[in-house]
């Protein structure tokens, strides 16, 4: 590494560290406002209220990291274009290609350690942020579990088991009830289809319903539809149901062949898991399109304008990955597709504009 490449590179991460303190402040500065009603009205100590805040760092760091690598690449390159350093540079024979080496190269490596982040720490830290929130903040019972890609929830009438709860429906899938006298003797067992949160009610749909006489055989009956009386609302399997963004990448591939083999719908989760590959790799995209917009001959706009119209096409990223998602968990356009549209777009515009450099 030459000292022009430490000092660009110096440049850079002072000025990515101060841009990732900056924004992971104003989130949490935000998010503390939005929730801090929650907390009062659940009386949560300041120790409780400090180690959900803290879980959550990972997460909001992950998110930073994107835009936080295209503003530290627009203003280093800006700055020293300004600083006509980047003349002086040129005027010893180097390219700016080979000068913006430096940045795409840490670009490259923040994303493999954002990967990791998603991998490894952030799915831990989510869960146990969620734990923080449901259990010890709303007090509620924890009384289930998410094991072998399953729910397992022991309630007041018996042991309930779930392949997965779609919170956007409030619906259970894949049930299985094993309900117990005082004695824990199985009296009852509730095998259905599916079982929708409406009006207040459980409405189970396709029931297998084997009731076990004291003296004699089991007793079968399939059933349509049934509105059951059961005590837990859906929140209650909410706080089991592990999200996307709690799970690593092996995990999230565990459960989506396991519930596609039961024949339920995946797109959700296959779009959340391209969604996990595809994320983290725009931080390159971005470093790139920023050493493009920053290079920029003053006489197509300036610095100024330059930085703006790269933050603008910064945060339209996030419109079009966010919309291109939500078709994919719809199933509107294949999980893939919707993960990785607007990285390839992105890309597409990162790669012309840097070839038009002027070297």
């Amino acid at each position: 590494m030459t000292i022009i490449d430490r000092y660009i590179l110096k440049e850079f991460i002072k000025i990515l560290a101060l841009i990732l303190a900056s924004l992971m402040g104003l989130y949490l500065i935000v998010d503390f406002f939005e929730r801090i009603r929650m907390f009062l009205s659940n009386h949560a100590s300041v120790g409780q209220m400090a180690s959900y805040f803290l879980l959550t760092l990972p997460m909001i760091l992950s998110q930073m990291i994107p835009i936080a690598v295209l503003l530290s690449t627009l203003l280093s390159f800006g700055i020293l274009s300004k600083n006509c350093e980047i003349t002086a540079m040129k005027a010893n024979g180097l390219s700016l290609y080979r000068l913006s080496l430096p940045v795409i190269v840490t670009s490259f490596a923040i994303c493999i350690a954002a990967f990791l982040l998603n991998e490894f720490i952030t799915p831990y830290t989510n869960q146990k942020a969620k734990y923080v929130k449901f259990v010890e903040v709303q007090k509620r019972e924890n009384l289930g579990s998410f094991k072998q890609n399953q729910i397992w929830y022991k309630a007041k009438k018996g042991i309930y088991n779930f392949s997965v709860f779609d919170s956007r429906t409030n619906t259970l899938k894949g049930i299985r009830i094993n309900l117990f006298d005082r004695g824990m003797n199985l009296y009852e067992r509730i095998d259905a289809k599916d079982a929708r949160w409406e009006d207040g009610k459980w409405v189970f749909r396709d029931l297998l319903v084997t009731t076990f006489p004291e003296n004699g055989f089991p007793l079968l009956e399939r059933i349509p539809s049934r509105v059951m009386d059961f005590p837990e609302i859906p929140s209650d399997f909410m706080a089991v149901q592990k999200s996307a963004e709690e799970m690593g990448l092996v995990e999230l591939n565990r459960f989506i062949k396991k519930i596609r083999s039961e024949g339920y719908d995946t797109n959700k989760y296959r779009t959340d898991m391209h969604g996990k590959i595809a994320f983290p790799l725009v931080s390159i995209i971005l470093a790139i399109l920023g050493v493009s917009f920053s290079l920029k001959s003053e006489r197509s706009g300036g610095i100024a304008q330059s930085i703006g119209t790269g933050i603008i096409i910064g945060f339209s990223y996030w419109v079009v990955f966010a919309f291109a998602i939500s078709l994919g968990r719809s199933g509107a356009i294949p999980p893939v597709i919707a993960a990785w549209t607007a990285n390839l777009i992105l890309g597409l515009a990162a790669l012309i504009m840097f070839m038009r450099v002027k070297t």
